[in-house]
């Protein structure tokens, strides 16, 4: 028998009913899509992508002291075709945009974004035409971490705020009623989208 009497305050009642059901019935009954989205929360494994000093909170997160590997994505993946969520930790450039994107095409569904740090999120202090102002301008972002630089909790912080919002289904279901994306529509080449400024001679 479980014992839900010691510290029952800090037991959240969804597990207060699966233990309740397991203690009665000996097993645990939930629907296929629960079990899978539970499954995607604890096997995210992350794209080596950073572009700024946010990657080196990024690199110390994924280091021994804060022990990734509890929530089961330890591994940085060098590959897009082997990676579902995608940190960009950083400024990204004008230049930079159209290959962030190629990058983002070629992960497998369903994919995740965590925009890390002020500069990735609004383009931070550097307001000008070389910095895309906000990578959600390129890429859909479901969770954004802000400090400059966000320290290794708050990126923890995101990735747990990212694993809620997947439990919950409800990622997919708002990528499913935007037929994939976060209602980016996309009719030309991302090449073609980025405004390039030409400067004028002096």
């Amino acid at each position: 028998m479980i014992n839900l009497n010691k510290n029952e305050d800090k037991v959240p009642d969804e597990f207060k009913k699966i233990a309740k059901d397991f203690s009665e019935k000996g097993f645990i009954t939930t629907s296929s899509e629960n079990l899978i989205n539970w499954a995607r929360t604890g096997s995210l494994h992350w794209m080596t992508f950073g572009l700024a000093c946010c990657a080196i909170e990024m690199m110390a997160t994924g280091a021994a002291h804060y022990d990734l590997a509890r929530y089961g994505m330890e591994v940085f993946r060098a590959s897009p075709r082997q990676a579902d969520l995608m940190i960009v930790a950083g400024r990204v450039s004008q230049k930079m945009a159209p290959i962030l994107r190629q990058i983002y095409d070629q992960m497998m569904e369903p994919k995740w974004v965590i925009s890390m740090g002020v500069c990735a999120s609004s383009g931070g202090m550097f307001n000008n035409y070389a910095i895309v102002q906000g990578v959600d301008q390129v890429v859909p972002v479901d969770v954004y971490a802000p400090g400059c630089p966000p320290g290794p909790e708050t990126l923890m912080h995101a990735i747990l705020t990212l694993h809620e919002k997947i439990q919950s289904g409800e990622l997919t279901r708002r990528r499913e009623e935007n037929s994939g994306g976060a209602a980016i529509e996309l009719s030309e080449s991302p090449r073609e989208i980025i405004n390039h400024v030409e400067l004028e001679s002096r």
